[in-house]
């Protein structure tokens, strides 16, 4: 089986997720011919949701609720922390979660439905978190868009991040959002370098598109903030000042950063991927990051899973602090929304 992924994808393989009874295995039958270029078209499944507000309780994470409009995600990055979560659909992990992907069709009125609900309490609402709200799908599906338009007609505050410039196309709602401060938007910015976003995050927006969506924006008025996530060591590392100064001259005025994770299935898939891009520091990457996840592939402890530990991640994490520093970015925007205007449409008729 070839390394390298079929055209637009960012991995070649399709592991058995941890819960299938069986596993098959493929054998190479003597059989010689010419490999064709391959190709993987995009399945849409439906789901109608019992639930759409996901709740958490990590203390490495500045929120306690999520919505994602879909599990699976055509963006395709190889290092995607939300993978194994394709297992729980019977699904591998691998190439299957970013080529069959399911919408939840009902989003919006299941959505209506939980903000109605008796003594709710608002907080904001991340969208977007565990797949991206924004990736090519939502093109046609607007389910992210529909979620927007009940946020907004709710006054209830919201969070996105997003690798999509297609965000854009809400500017109308996000603008009315922000003028009520009622909306954030972080971009995930992990390089500068089209070729290496390419092979990485090969159905994302380019980080010009990125940056150009975040100036604009900026300018009609709506918090944006950068994540440098992943930061991988010896890939994109050497990248993060220059990410930081190219998010704060495109409108950014906060920051983070998350050292790569490599939870259950990502592990063996991040490994593939090295081998068939960067075969030659392959084992470097790797052993940085077991040094920073104590001598293991991950560390899933609250408190370290986000930045690691050892001399690596202290001095990425060093590097981090001065950039941000230098740059300006300080500010933590999802603390400072306005939870106070949130109104139910029609609350006021229970009353009587």
């Amino acid at each position: 089986m070839s390394l390298l992924p079929p055209r637009g994808r960012g991995t070649a393989h399709n592991p058995h997720n941890r819960f299938a009874p069986t596993r098959s295995e493929a054998e190479d039958d003597g059989w010689y011919q010419e490999e064709t270029p391959q190709t993987r078209a995009t399945e849409i499944r439906q789901e109608r949701a019992r639930t759409v507000i996901t709740r958490n309780q990590s203390p490495d994470v500045g929120f306690d609720r999520s919505v994602n409009p879909y599990r699976g995600c055509e963006h395709g990055c190889v290092y995607c922390f939300a993978r194994p979560s394709h297992a729980y659909w019977d699904l591998s992990p691998g190439l299957d979660f970013e080529t069959r992907l399911i919408a939840k069709t009902n989003l919006a009125s299941r959505l209506e439905e939980e903000l109605q609900k008796p003594g709710y309490v608002p907080q904001p609402i991340a969208l977007g978190i565990n797949t991206d709200a924004y990736q090519p799908i939502e093109r046609e599906q607007r389910l992210t868009r529909q979620a927007l338009e009940i946020l907004l007609r709710y006054k209830h505050p919201v969070h996105l991040i997003t690798k999509g410039a297609l965000i854009l196309r809400d500017l109308d709602l996000l603008t009315q959002l922000a003028e009520q401060n009622l909306v954030s938007v972080a971009f995930s910015l992990t390089t500068l370098d089209d070729e290496l976003k390419r092979i990485m995050e090969p159905r994302a927006a380019s980080p010009k598109a990125r940056l150009r969506a975040m100036r604009t924006l900026h300018e009609a008025g709506v918090p944006v903030s950068v994540m440098c996530a992943p930061m991988i060591p010896m890939i994109n590392d050497m990248e993060l000042e220059h990410l930081l100064e190219a998010a704060r001259d495109a409108g950014a005025r906060s920051a983070g950063y998350v050292l790569l994770r490599l939870p259950l299935e990502i592990a063996e898939l991040f490994e593939q991927w090295l081998q068939a891009h960067f075969p030659e520091r392959a084992a470097h990457v790797m052993s940085l990051i077991r040094q920073s996840r104590g001598g293991k592939d991950y560390d899933s402890r609250f408190g370290t899973r986000m930045r690691g530990e050892g001399h690596f991640a202290d001095l990425l994490a060093q590097r981090f602090r001065l950039a941000r520093r230098r740059f300006g970015l300080d500010g933590r925007q999802l603390d400072g929304l306005d939870c106070s205007r949130f109104a139910p449409p029609g609350a006021q008729l229970s009353l009587l």
